[in-house]
């Protein structure tokens, strides 16, 4: 039986992970489930079984993958194998820096596009980010620090065209701010 849920779950991973990018690509008012559907490959019936309508579809394929990227953050913040600056700026690339670029800037403008679809995780999502970072950092001018290093990265996000441009800032940002 274990099988069959593996599968069950890795279907639905499969369904959350269309259905983001084609929300990114169309915007969540011109997406159809139909059109979510076809790109995951699923029945219009088997999508709706799995999800009662395109506003909880949505709600779970975003909570997905903030999620994914606070947990992947936790991981690089507390591997102290690695220096500090290192962590920072592994961890601000996953939260932000693969989302620079022309195919993946759509994914953080369709969450910022409809936070009332979202309910509560849009503003827990990045407090949580800024208490790993805090933690990561420590000492007395961590909230300061860490609340810097953010601006700088939303700043810089929308001023580059590529990943590696961002992640070029980011460290001259982090290089600045982190003993």
């Amino acid at each position: 039986m274990a099988v069959p849920e593996a599968s069950e779950a890795g279907r639905r991973d499969a369904v959350l992970e269309s259905a983001l990018l084609t929300f990114a690509r169309h915007g969540y008012r011109k997406t159809s489930m139909e059109e979510v559907a076809r790109t995951a490959r699923i029945s219009r019936p088997g999508l709706y079984f799995l999800f009662a309508s395109k506003q909880d579809l949505f709600r779970a394929a975003v909570t997905r993958a903030l999620e994914q990227d606070l947990a992947a953050v936790e991981e690089i913040l507390t591997d102290t194998g690695e220096p500090l600056r290192a962590r920072l700026i592994g961890a601000f690339d996953r939260w932000a820096g693969r989302y620079v670029g022309p195919m993946s800037r759509d994914v953080p403008e369709v969450i910022e596009q409809n936070p009332d679809l979202l309910g509560p995780i849009t503003r827990t999502a990045p407090k949580r980010f800024e208490a790993l970072v805090v933690a990561a950092v420590g000492g007395e001018a961590a909230t300061g620090v860490a609340q810097t290093l953010i601006s700088a990265s939303v700043g810089v996000k929308h001023q580059v065209e590529t990943r590696e441009a961002y992640l070029g800032r980011m460290t001259t940002a982090v290089d600045l701010l982190v003993p």
